[in-house]
């Protein structure tokens, strides 16, 4: 009895622990995390990563570790997806559970999780469809925002003949015609291009670009905690932020002391206007809060993207006069010397429009996207990735895929062109991103960079002020975007 009492014990012991290992191995690969570096306490993996060239890092790692791997920013743990078909699967065909908005602690202390661009859930989801529809109904892709366009690359072109031919920075004549666009939308007017107030908004833009560069802003995303006691670049970030959310507040008193309900005059008044139809909503997502945010999110996408995109393209294009001319052939071939350039010419434009696609891949504007998280624990690859973890679905190795772009680091209108000379058309093509978190402000944008661009060739030539073969493209690289060095260049008229 006794052999037989330890016999059966024995065996509950074997069973138990077979069934705990078969436990164990189930939650194991149900919870197999994607690989990545080791990790340090606090500082998560700051020494494995070049701060200065983030992107490059990350490409280093994902041929180690393959498409899907993990870093850490300080304690905060990030998936990266390298490459264009763990991306598309993952914003595409996933595109909800990969809809959420990673809190990436710079964009966090500068938007606070509200807007369209940090929000989440239902007040992302609310906000994003008004503003789609607003913007829509405020002409974004169509003819009447394709004529203010037309009106403000007019202004452009006169402002930038009265340089006479002398060497100049573009930068601030282009940051200040695509913003008057999104103003004449968002807050009913473009601004006049000496206007103090609007002058020292654009000051405080371009501020910031230079100052994300810094390596105070890139360890923030680190060790914010740290870093919000200490002085340096990113506090000025923080404040020039703060500045320009005053302006957009003042512009929204303003419309509410001026509005008529009858006659929304921009999106500012349509917001206003849902406002008071849910104010009897205690849980509306239509506040001031909101209302200030969203225009600060509206402004600063339209502002800042397309013109450091332009003042990017000039730059190359001085390096490529060969390529200049053979834009100016097609303007003179289809448009003319007199005509405003529109969106209906660019189908009989190949080549201009294969160039200012190519101006978009070879920047790799914003290089790890912006941040996005998935909402619920997801099975992604054989790996679980738990919910709100934050994702970084890159964009610079789809747009520098060499199977879909021969020889990626070099600039080739080619890229984008058949051997019969029409356009080609790329689903590597992603510098808006994809999915449900993709630019809200796509169309607007292409149709700025397509009319400005050419608005400026049908008048100018560019003249470098050095040779053509020391003209150094190459982007300064940033964790959050790649902007184009400082240069200078004559335009002079054709």
């Amino acid at each position: 009895m006794e052999l037989l009492g330890t016999t059966t014990i024995f065996l509950l012991v074997c069973i138990s622990c077979l069934l705990l290992f078969a436990t164990w191995r189930s939650i194991s690969q149900k919870e197999k995390q994607p690989p990545g570096p080791i990790t340090l306490p606090i500082v998560g993996n700051i020494f494995q990563l070049n701060l200065w060239n983030l992107p490059e890092s990350l490409k280093k790692l994902s041929k180690k570790y393959g498409p899907v791997f993990t870093i850490y920013l300080g304690p905060q743990k990030v998936v990266v997806l390298h490459g264009y078909d763990v991306v598309k699967e993952a914003l595409v065909d996933q595109a909800d559970v990969f809809s959420g908005r990673g809190k990436l602690p710079l964009f966090k202390k500068l938007f606070q999780g509200t807007g369209i661009v940090t929000s989440n859930g239902e007040t992302w989801r609310q906000l994003r469809r008004f503003a789609l529809t607003t913007l829509r109904d405020f002409g974004m892709g169509k003819k009447s925002v394709e004529e203010r366009i037309q009106e403000e690359a007019h202004f452009l072109v006169e402002r930038i003949r009265n340089t006479c031919e002398q060497p100049f920075d573009p930068g601030n004549f282009l940051i200040h015609a695509v913003s008057n666009i999104i103003c004449s939308i968002v807050f009913g007017d473009r601004f006049d291009y000496e206007d103090k107030k609007f002058v020292t908004l654009i000051k405080l833009l371009e501020e910031n670009n230079k100052l994300q560069n810094s390596i105070h802003t890139q360890l923030y995303n680190f060790i914010p905690t740290v870093m919000d006691y200490l002085p340096g670049p990113h506090q000025q970030i923080i404040k020039n932020i703060e500045e320009v959310d005053k302006f957009t507040f003042k512009i929204i008193a303003e419309h509410q002391e001026t509005l008529d309900p009858t006659c929304p005059r921009d999106f500012i008044d349509a917001f206003l206007n849902k406002m008071e139809q849910e104010k009897g909503n205690g849980h509306s997502e239509f506040t001031i809060e909101t209302l200030s945010r969203t225009t600060l999110d509206l402004f600063l996408a339209g502002t800042g993207t397309t013109s450091i995109t332009l003042r990017h393209g000039f730059l190359i294009l001085q390096k490529y006069p060969e390529i200049v001319e053979k834009i100016q052939k097609e303007i003179d071939c289809v448009i003319g010397p007199d005509r405003s350039p529109c969106m209906a010419d660019r189908s009989r434009m190949p080549y201009t429009d294969a160039v200012v696609h190519e101006i978009q891949r070879f920047i790799d504007f914003i290089p790890l996207n912006v941040p996005h998280s998935v909402i619920k624990d997801t099975k992604f690859r054989d790996y679980f990735i738990p919910k709100d973890t934050m994702i970084f679905p890159m964009l610079s190795p789809i747009l520098h895929d060499s199977k879909e772009f021969p020889n990626p680091e070099k600039f080739d209108p080619g890229h984008f062109l058949n051997a019969n000379g029409t356009f080609k058309k790329s689903d590597y093509f992603m510098p808006f991103s994809a999915g449900k978190r993709m630019c809200a402000g796509e169309s607007l944008a292409r149709m700025e960079l397509f009319i400005f661009l050419i608005a400026i060739l049908q008048n100018f030539t560019l003249k470098p002020v050095m040779d053509c073969k020391d003209i150094d493209i190459s982007p300064l690289v940033s964790t959050l975007a790649n902007i184009p060095r400082p240069y200078k260049v004559s335009f002079i008229p054709r």
